[in-house]
């Protein structure tokens, strides 16, 4: 059958950005600027040009080796190749549900394993929480208690070593960072976020609508801009699979 026949469904996998969207609170006063008009002339053409000012990790976003490792590849170390993926899908949004300091743990893969079949190398494993249903709430994704501790799920470190040991391109999930928050709290460090980066993976942050995409069977592409020594930049991306 034709490609240009086949019933195809598309999910975004991005949130939309604005001034006020949330991002990480140790960025600089000024980080965020969207929108500003640089160039505004009424004719003859009518013409307006904007600059758009942010950080690399914004919004849904493509961490590189380099976000967290001096020498760790860069955007102009991945292309086309690790543009478009299988995508595979953990789901334990049930267990954060339940408890929002889950991390997915080398269990958690066996058992989609065992329903699903081996994950295969070279594709995209993501981690459905459904935290991206608390976007663009900034308090609601910190989940903060009334101590101020932050409570999100994460993935573990044997997690992402065993995906790395499985082939897989990169991981993404849909919370602000890799490590579950309590535990990058008592370790001071986001330790498996380095460990991700570390192993040469690439990573994706803040996705939305995982629970839209079925656990196998789908394709992720990711669109990055082609800028050569970036570490991290926001993408656009989305699902494609056949529709039932």
């Amino acid at each position: 059958m034709s490609l240009w026949n086949l019933k195809l469904t598309r999910v975004d996998l991005t949130h939309e950005l604005d001034e006020n969207s949330p991002y990480w609170g140790g960025m600089p006063e000024g980080a965020i600027e969207l929108n500003t008009p640089i160039l505004d002339f009424d004719s003859p053409y009518n013409l307006r040009i904007q600059r758009q000012t942010f950080p690399g990790q914004f919004g849904t976003h493509i961490d590189f080796p380099g976000h967290f490792h001096q020498d760790g590849a860069l955007a102009r170390d991945f292309g086309v190749d690790q543009a478009v993926l299988p995508l595979v899908v953990i789901d334990r949004h049930e267990e954060v549900e339940a408890n929002p300091d889950f991390a997915l743990t080398v269990a958690d893969i066996e058992a989609h394993e065992a329903e699903h079949g081996p994950i295969p190398a070279g594709s995209f494993v993501t981690f459905r929480s459904d935290w991206h249903k608390r976007w663009p709430d900034g308090a609601a994704l910190a989940n903060a208690d009334d101590d101020g501790a932050l409570h999100s799920p994460g993935w573990s470190k044997e997690a992402v070593s065993a995906l790395a040991d499985r082939g897989v391109i990169g991981i993404g999930h849909e919370t602000l960072d890799t490590d579950p928050a309590v535990d990058c709290a008592a370790a001071g460090d986001l330790a498996v976020e380095r460990h991700v980066l570390g192993l040469g993976l690439f990573q994706l942050e803040l996705l939305a609508n995982l629970d839209q995409v079925p656990v196998r069977g789908a394709l992720i592409s990711i669109g990055w801009p082609k800028i050569a020594s970036a570490n991290g930049l926001p993408v656009r991306a989305w699902a494609t699979f056949e529709a039932e």
